[in-house]
């Protein structure tokens, strides 16, 4: 639970920067760029696994799965996404992706949804609601949605994809295996696209956009899927997506310490809400017997 809020908090300061540097960089420029530093460095991690980690193997498509759904796809998406819609629908759009996963994670790799799991994303997706309209149902009426809200859409549904694939994959490999390996078949894929868009969407570096960059390169990237990934092993898909709500906490914790955004009573309610829903899917059931003794 502390590694997937770890990660969700390294997201918040992703969704931030990206907005912040969408006029400097294409995202899949920016996208590359990130994934070819972490390359790099899980590349490192990556020769201190055993050996038989190293290889593909026969979990090679679903390495490569991951690797377009959450390389090739799911930055470039949300990058695009805010390109063209605010943060407020983005918070949102992805507070649906714990219910997303949940189904996809029952289809694909059936892994079972237990009722807490169904009631705290619920619990989770009203706290996110509250947490973006202030607690004003008028708010919520009045959000128009636009393009950017649906590609948004499409890059929640792809990062729930990304969670079930790689559950599948880590019930025989380390987060450290699975992140690696995925991110080297689709940085190929991600480097040729970013060529052709650097010639419609030039890179505009400054010491403030080279800054941002190495932040979104070492913490959401490295520190971020490597701590998701970990999470996902442990908790299953469903559990760690159902924490997935916390990310616009963290964002509403980020504009209030270092933008100086008024925190509000709404914030705190709904707040606790999300991380109430996230605690009670992962509260495991008592038996007869614990409870006797």
């Amino acid at each position: 639970m502390l590694l997937v809020n770890l990660a969700t908090m390294c997201w918040a300061s992703n969704a931030v920067l990206g907005r912040w540097l969408r006029a400097d960089v294409g995202p899949l420029t920016l996208t590359a760029i990130r994934f070819t530093v972490a390359a790099a460095f899980f590349s490192l991690m990556l020769r201190r696994r055993p050996a038989e980690e190293r290889h593909y193997g026969k979990d090679k498509w679903w390495l490569l799965a991951m690797g377009l759904a959450g390389v090739v796809s799911f930055s470039p998406l949300l990058y695009l996404g805010l390109r063209y819609s605010t943060a407020v629908n983005c918070s949102l759009i992805q507070g649906f992706s714990p219910l997303i996963t949940a189904v996809i994670a029952g289809v694909i790799i059936q892994e079972p949804v237990t009722r807490r799991q169904k009631v705290g994303a619920i619990l989770g997706l009203i706290g996110v609601l509250g947490l973006i309209s202030g607690g004003s149902l008028s708010f919520l009426l009045r959000l128009q949605f636009n393009v950017g809200d649906l590609i948004l859409l499409a890059s929640a549904v792809v990062w729930a994809f990304y969670s079930v694939f790689g559950r599948h994959v880590m019930r025989r490999r380390s987060p450290t295996a699975a992140t690696a390996l995925s991110t080297f078949l689709g940085l190929p894929i991600l480097v040729a696209a970013a060529f052709f868009e650097l010639r419609h969407i030039p890179l505009n570096l400054r010491p403030e956009t080279i800054a941002a960059i190495l932040h979104i390169c070492v913490v959401p990237t490295i520190i971020g899927y490597w701590s998701w990934n970990r999470a996902v092993q442990i908790l299953g898909a469903g559990g760690a997506m159902v924490f997935y709500n916390t990310l616009p906490l963290y964002g509403v914790v980020f504009g209030t310490v270092f933008l100086e955004e008024q925190l509000g009573p709404a914030h705190i309610v709904f707040g606790g809400l999300i991380l109430g829903g996230g605690l009670w899917a992962q509260k495991l059931p008592i038996s007869r017997a614990d409870k006797a003794s």
